[in-house]
């Protein structure tokens, strides 16, 4: 398969960036030209920030799958289109060819048929790593049902919150899954998420790791029976290609769960056919993927990234995508470097919590695994720093692979700014260049245009972005007025990512972090009023303030300062209370690393708690505290300082 529309050289991206600026509609549409249309496009674009209403490739009619598997299939067939890597090394690898998964998608189709979803429902998928967690989600997408993949990480309240906000009815799950050394009992936790559930008509049962389940008369059924069903049937009507129904290209593909700055979860809509093109066109330039290449996305597909660069972009490229059941250190250290060397990976794509993970076990780990088949590398979900960057190029790249770091977001669908691998500069911790069609824009609190440079001849302020590109977000799920007031109205006419950032005379662009109320931990955001909500509802909790701090694997850990009614005599069974609780609410992903108890927080006269101040006290910066004249009992900072961990 070539890719007519990937950048060969740094003259032919400023020369694509420039088409792609001044005739956005002539540009995308040479590359859409690319694809499966069942009907093409009216308009390219329409669009405005002020509602917002954004729409690409008007009025045309696709299937996504179609474009993953179909179109692939008179010439790669027997091509692997997913290599399964499980959790466990003694357990025997799966290669999944476009041929069977177009099989097996077109038989999970049909079990969705059967259980009676339809084109618009909404179908929640909480299952582990495995190839089937694929096959769900292709076969929502071929019936034109919307897809919902929560990350198997979260408790049964976040499950329950996310089902009730998208008015949830069928569910796909597993029995268990593995990770590391735990079994995760994933159905255990949608049986409690659905107590009191009065929506849900049918639970759907993989079973991966044989725990003892309860299944409910009526409502749950095993996938293996169903399978089995579909597969009759679909024989005995001599259909090989379950039918991929018609959508429009405006039609919602998935809603992905978010964090925001207020305590309830944004569902983040994505459309069909914008996302389609973006996340292709990303994945082929950035990684200047090569047919045949072996693309190792170490993400979650609970994550937008392995939505976008384990499942959608490869496959839409006819790319081979290896998917990982397990973690990067167990049973040892060496894990990511067996697989690569087992599976001879040419682009491995990871996060900066990962590899600052990894070198926190030394070199050990690297002797005798054979990395040379490595040609590139990738970074996502923060900000890279150089000390992790350039241990990445030295001991994992042996100096010889260029490092793409991507900067996006669950909202923008695909990489927007980041080199290309080989073609245009890297710089360590830059993610450089804007992608083609992607205009960002330094802004100050004012939303002016930042133009005075600092001492360092930079550009720093808040990242917005002047027009849209294909795959951003169209809506947040039930909740338009959310959506606007979220990313299109701190600043008139632009969208506003939330991040701050530098820019260089060279045009790179840096990201400095969140600028808002939400945390990137471990390159997922959360916010902190969804944690502060968590730890408030422990029986002791009176207030708390939940900020963030330097943390040297998860770039960015959880601080709170928590004021009690009563603190046992052992503060260390109040914490861990707490803790469970967190866990219980959220998931223990929002676990606060730091719980700090304190007798009072800094509010100024009207209430608000100086969140700034318990920033840079947490961050060890107690001798530049900034303006401390608007607080009602400035001296409450001191004993705050004092008790600091």
């Amino acid at each position: 398969m070539s890719y007519t529309y990937q950048i060969k050289s740094l003259e032919q991206y400023h020369i694509d960036y420039k088409k792609s600026i001044d005739d956005p509609a002539a540009f995308w549409s040479s590359v859409a030209e690319n694809f499966s249309w069942q009907k093409k496009w009216d308009r390219v674009v329409d669009w405005n920030f002020k509602d917002p209403k954004i729409e690409w490739f008007v009025n045309a009619k696709l299937n996504i799958t179609e474009n993953c598997i179909d179109r692939h299939l008179a010439t790669m067939a027997d091509k692997p289109a997913i290599i399964w890597e499980p959790n466990n090394p003694e357990e025997r690898t799966r290669t999944v060819t476009y041929a069977h998964l177009h099989k097996m998608v077109s038989q999970f189709s049909q079990v969705l048929k059967n259980n009676g979803v339809k084109k618009g429902d909404r179908v929640c998928i909480y299952m582990g790593m495995i190839p089937e967690l694929a096959y769900a989600v292709l076969g929502c997408a071929r019936i034109g049902a919307i897809h919902s993949v929560i990350f198997g990480g979260f408790s049964a309240q976040s499950i329950a919150d996310r089902l009730e906000d998208a008015a949830v009815e069928f569910i796909i799950t597993c029995d268990g899954a593995y990770r590391g050394g735990k079994d995760i009992p994933l159905k255990a936790v949608i049986d409690d998420a659905l107590i009191g559930n009065k929506t849900i008509k049918r639970v759907i049962v993989y079973t991966r790791t044989r725990t003892l389940i309860s299944m409910i008369k009526g409502r749950d059924v095993w996938w293996e029976d169903e399978m089995d069903h579909a597969e009759r049937q679909l024989e005995a009507n001599d259909i090989i290609n379950f039918p991929a129904e018609e959508m429009d290209a405006e039609d919602p593909l998935f809603i992905l769960y978010t964090s925001g700055s207020t305590g309830k979860p944004k569902g983040v809509v994505h459309s069909t056919a914008g996302y389609m093109v973006w996340t292709n066109y990303t994945f082929v330039n950035v990684f200047q993927y090569k047919p045949g290449d072996i693309f190792f996305c170490t993400a979650d597909i609970g994550w937008i990234t392995g939505h976008s660069y384990i499942l959608y972009g490869p496959l839409s490229a006819g790319g081979t995508s290896l998917m990982f059941e397990g973690i990067p250190t167990w049973p040892d250290a060496g894990r990511f470097w067996d697989i690569v060397d087992k599976h001879k990976v040419n682009i491995l794509y990871t996060a900066p919590t990962a590899i600052r993970s990894l070198m926190s076990y030394g070199l050990a780990p690297l002797e005798g695994k054979d990395l040379s088949s490595l040609k590139i590398l990738g970074t996502v979900g923060e900000p890279i720093n150089e000390e992790a960057w350039h241990w990445y190029d030295e001991h994992i790249g042996k100096k010889k692979c260029p490092i793409v770091d991507t900067w996006w977001q669950t909202e923008t669908g695909g990489i927007l700014i980041s080199n290309l691998a080989g073609i245009t500069p890297a710089k360590p911790s830059w993610a450089t260049l804007p992608m083609p069609g992607v205009q960002p824009l330094l802004v100050d609190e004012s939303g002016k245009e930042v133009i005075k440079k600092d001492e360092n001849g930079l550009l720093k302020g808040n990242m917005c972005i002047k027009a849209p590109w294909p795959a951003i977000l169209r809506t947040t799920y039930g909740d338009h007025e959310r959506c606007r007031t979220n990313y299109f109205s701190t600043y008139e006419n632009l969208y506003f990512t939330g991040d701050g950032a530098m820019k260089n005379e060279n045009g790179f662009y840096r990201i400095t972090g969140r600028v808002d109320d939400v945390l990137n931990v471990s390159g997922h955001r959360i916010g902190t009023a969804e944690i502060e909500n968590a730890i408030n509802m422990h029986a002791g909790v009176i207030e708390s303030a939940v900020v963030g701090y330097w943390h040297h694997i998860k770039g960015q850990g959880i601080y709170a300062y928590v004021i009690c009614s009563h603190i046992h005599s052992d503060e260390s069974l109040t914490q861990n209370g707490i803790l469970q609780t967190v866990t219980r609410i959220i998931g223990a992903i929002a676990k606060p690393d730091k719980i700090q108890f304190v007798t009072a927080l800094p509010k100024t006269r009207s209430g608000k708690i100086m969140r700034r101040i318990l920033r840079k006290i947490a961050e060890g910066e107690t001798n530049n505290l900034g303006d401390t004249t608007t607080l009602l009992e400035p001296d409450i900072i001191y004993d705050i300082i004092k008790g600091k961990l």
